[in-house]
């Protein structure tokens, strides 16, 4: 049993191991063209310019101040009857979020997040660096080119300078008018009280008389994202999202939550529904329309971006358009952190977007658990460590009667090595190798041992381990939580290395007191190899998991040392080779032949 115990723990840490490494799929490769290469129609002679392109915000300007990303063949002239006269930005800023929008097409240029920095900077949601034909979000788009040109183009007047947001609902909007009938106006509507970080937009568009339907266009998102501190952290790419009753050939099917790479996008681009949310998310971040299970279109769009440093990698985005069929009215968006309770406060569904994977049903309770105590404790470090000791003094009972099953094991041995030895001229196919397994049976039924009783145990505490795990590496609360001293963000690896050599110290002391049922030295060698095995493993885990197993470690070394005293020393069992009990069988019958013969 221990054996296939040890099997086990090895191979699930070899498939996790593997599937960071090998399973999680690389980043595509760059859309521009190889060195050496040219593309065609350009002069081989011409020095290719290999540099990242300045940003609008490098520059010092509005991004949405340079030129048009939409142009047709024939740019229209319109008079404005009721416009702006130059370009500037309007910034609505609260204590969660700084929002810039452009009077240039009344589109959102920037959203930072103030409480999740990067560098020590907000992090930033809008990518700056957008090639000329790419949008900006909340964008609009006609059936007509050139009505979708005036609408982006546009210098709309504004209903404020900007906005301070603070306990009430608030409002920002944004009006054109031009002398050929184009009206439009965005409304942007904040309500703290509801959620920090969602945005509600109206649109109304007419061309004389006649009411237009616009289609709202996200540009490539999402910002935020990191690179991985390792292959064995999980990272979630930026990737389509969508939860509801997805629309196939015509059939709705159950509420179900799907996600979408470049592949997927690539074979199938338009996907519709009756949805309660839909749009691009990252690891860490979301940007997504809340439709509140209205009949919705989206049509997704994978986008490649250089990369932001020299020696990074080439960004793979995801862009797409909303088609509301009753109107765009009151339509809210998301645009913040993957936070559990920010999520259900938005919106219940929402909370699915974080992916917790199959063991969510462990992972949501783990991680309301974790936050629970965060809340008395101020530290994630420190309440990993006391949710690690409730877990363990709840699992007590369990991990005690493992103790003594496994000291009972133990006391067996010498037994369960005669039968062995008895049988150990046998071949493995032979019949009378069951009668081996039948003996042991006997043997386990007589001394009122369960084999399995020693290995329970251990085989719960791996789904929390992976559980923990996963928590670890997909909660936003852990992303750059610290602990104490060198360890400044749990959701990384130890840089010192430190806590991993320890856990690994920890787990070959607790592996010396733990008692073994066999005398065979092999599986004693293999046994105390696994420390060598988890401290590998662990050296590049995030740091609040290595934190989660060194408080376990230890606490089942205190509970083994308790447990050794309550039930005493173990009781040495001499057992007889058969060889040697048969001789003196065999001695006793001729002392009783050689005796005098009692009278009749």
């Amino acid at each position: 049993m221990e054996k296939r115990v040890l099997l086990a723990v090895f191979l699930s840490f070899l498939v996790l191991y593997a599937y960071q490494s090998f399973l999680v799929p690389p980043p595509p490769p760059p859309t521009s063209p190889p060195m050496g290469e040219t593309q065609e129609g350009e002069d081989p002679n011409t020095p290719i310019d290999r540099s990242l392109p300045q940003t609008a915000a490098q520059a010092g300007q509005s991004p949405r101040s340079q030129e048009s990303r939409l142009t047709p063949v024939d740019p229209p002239v319109a008079e404005p009857v009721v416009s702006d006269g130059e370009p500037r930005d309007i910034t609505v800023e609260s204590d969660f979020f700084r929002a810039v929008f452009s009077n240039r097409g009344g589109e959102l240029v920037s959203w930072q997040l103030k409480e999740y920095l990067t560098g020590g900077q907000p992090v930033e949601l809008i990518s700056g660096d957008l090639p000329a034909e790419e949008v900006w979000p909340f964008t609009v788009k006609f059936d007509d080119e050139i009505l979708t040109y005036l609408a982006d183009q546009a210098l709309y007047r504004s209903s404020s300078p900007g906005l301070r947001l603070s306990g009430q609902t608030d409002t920002l909007t944004f009006e054109y008018q031009d002398a050929g009938g184009f009206t439009i106006r965005k409304t942007y509507a904040f309500d703290p009280t509801v959620s920090p970080y969602v945005v509600r937009l109206t649109v109304d568009a007419r061309l004389g008389q006649e009411n237009l339907q616009p289609t709202i266009q996200w540009g490539p998102a999402l910002g935020g994202a990191e690179p991985p501190a390792s292959s064995f952290v999980y990272q979630q790419p930026n990737g389509g999202i969508m939860y509801g009753r997805i629309s196939e050939a015509g059939v709705f099917s159950e509420p179900s939550i799907e996600r979408f790479d470049r592949a997927d996008v690539v074979e199938r681009s338009l996907r519709e529904g009756l949805l309660d949310f839909v749009g691009v998310d990252n690891h860490y971040f979301i940007a997504a329309a809340l439709p509140q299970q209205r009949q919705v279109a989206v049509t997704y769009r994978p986008v490649q971006l250089l990369p932001e440093s020299p020696d990074g990698e080439v960004r793979d985005l995801m862009a797409f358009e909303l088609q509301v069929p009753d109107g765009v009215n009151d339509l809210a968006f998301f645009i913040g952190p993957k936070d559990f309770d920010l999520l259900e406060q938005a919106s219940g569904p929402l909370v699915r977007s974080i992916d917790f994977g199959f063991l969510s049903v462990l992972v949501v309770p783990l991680h309301r658990s974790l936050k629970w105590v965060y809340g008395w404790v101020g530290n994630y470090g420190f309440s990993i460590i006391l949710l690690t000791i409730l877990v363990n003094i709840i699992i007590f009972p369990l991990r005690h009667k493992s103790v003594v099953s496994m000291r009972k094991m133990a006391e067996l041995g010498p037994d369960m090595k005669a039968i062995q030895n008895r049988y150990g001229s046998l071949k493995a196919t032979d019949p009378k190798k069951q009668q081996m397994q039948k003996e042991v049976m006997e043997l386990y039924s007589k001394n009122g041992v369960n084999p399995v009783a020693g290995c329970l145990p251990m085989i719960l505490t791996m789904p929390i381990l992976f559980a923990f795990y996963r928590l670890l590496s997909m909660a936003i609360e852990i992303r750059g939580a610290p602990f104490a001293l060198w360890i400044t963000d749990l959701s990384v690896h130890d840089p010192l290395y430190v806590t991993p050599v320890i856990m690994g110290a920890s787990m070959l002391f607790q592996q010396r007191l733990t008692p073994m049922n066999t005398a065979d030295p092999m599986q004693q060698k293999i046994m105390m190899f696994m420390p060598v095995m988890f401290t590998f493993f662990f050296l590049w885990a995030p740091s609040g998991l290595v934190i989660y197993w060194l408080t376990s470690n230890l606490f089942g070394i205190g509970q083994q040392i308790v447990t050794n005293r309550i039930i005493g020393q173990p009781t040495t069992r001499t057992v007889r080779p058969p060889a040697e009990g048969r001789a003196k069988n065999k001695k006793g019958s001729a002392k009783k032949a050689d005796g005098p013969i009692e009278p009749k």
